[in-house]
């Protein structure tokens, strides 16, 4: 997984051998998943990877007991193999930013898509630098820092990390609004249908061109949701998404420039970064 991967680079960037990143990696996967169980729950979405979500499939009670017992064996995973208080501090931290980005997500769905309380795009970038940034930006820094970095490594792989995030997260909503669900494993236009305040519908509401006009007008009207992907797209909200996601990318290989990543790990990192960018284009 992604976020295994980037606790492993995040060792090796420190100069350690790639195992010496194991216990973040399990830590970070670990409190992933317990995000993932919460999700499914929050957004009532009954399918995860063309599975039956684990609330559909057991209920919502043992979904939610079973993300807790993630979470508390993250935390027990990382104290007890080489994190240290400044490690489940580092997570922490992150779990914290990670349910103040959920928060967000789902105030924005309440919210107008038009008018002063529609969600602009600043407020879209930082709901995703929570929500998904915080944990990716944790798995590299708490890589690093179980292989013994220096705070600044520890510090400038997180705000990388944090930038991978955003580019990551919009590179699903992306997929989202125009994927394949063969390929995604979620219902088409889900998250329209759910009225989620995506970087690239938000970005079409904000171009100020005749589609975007078009699409507010059916979006206030809970219209055909086929129809207002369509819309987004001519308004040009998925060009505009895209190029915040590459621009992210850039962020985030700047910050590998100014800590002086090894360049093997530094090239795995690209690698992965190129991945997360190119599979919604």
């Amino acid at each position: 997984g992604l976020r295994q991967a980037l606790a492993v680079l995040g060792a090796e960037i420190a100069g350690a051998p790639p195992q010496t990143g194991v216990p973040a990696a399990v830590a970070v996967e670990l409190v992933h998943a317990f995000s993932l169980l919460h999700d499914d729950i929050m957004d009532g979405d009954p399918v995860r990877r063309s599975r039956p979500a684990v609330w559909r499939g057991y209920g919502t009670g043992p979904a939610v007991l079973a993300g807790d017992a993630l979470f508390a064996l993250a935390v027990d995973t990382l104290a007890t193999s080489g994190g240290g208080i400044e490690g489940v501090r580092l997570l922490s931290a992150a779990l914290g930013d990670l349910v103040r980005g959920q928060a967000d997500d789902l105030l924005f769905a309440g919210r107008p898509w038009t008018g002063p309380r529609r969600v602009r795009s600043t407020e879209y970038r930082h709901m995703a630098e929570g929500k998904t940034g915080a944990l990716l930006g944790c798995s590299l820094a708490l890589g690093a820092l179980v292989a013994g970095a220096s705070p600044a490594v520890v510090a400038g792989l997180d705000r990388a990390g944090r930038q991978a995030g955003v580019a990551f997260q919009i590179a699903d909503d992306v997929l989202g609004t125009w994927g394949d669900p063969a390929v995604t494993g979620k219902p088409v236009h889900g998250d329209l249908r759910e009225r989620k305040k995506t970087l690239p519908v938000v970005s079409a509401l904000e171009s100020g061109r005749p589609a975007a006009r078009r699409l507010a007008a059916l979006l206030e009207a809970d219209g055909d949701v086929a129809r207002a992907a369509e819309l987004a797209e001519e308004a040009g909200g998925r060009a505009a998404a895209l190029a915040v996601a590459r621009r992210c990318r850039a962020s985030a290989l700047s910050e590998l420039d100014r800590i002086r990543a090894p360049a093997r790990p530094a090239r795995e990192l690209r690698a992965l970064l190129d991945g997360v960018v190119v599979r919604s284009q």
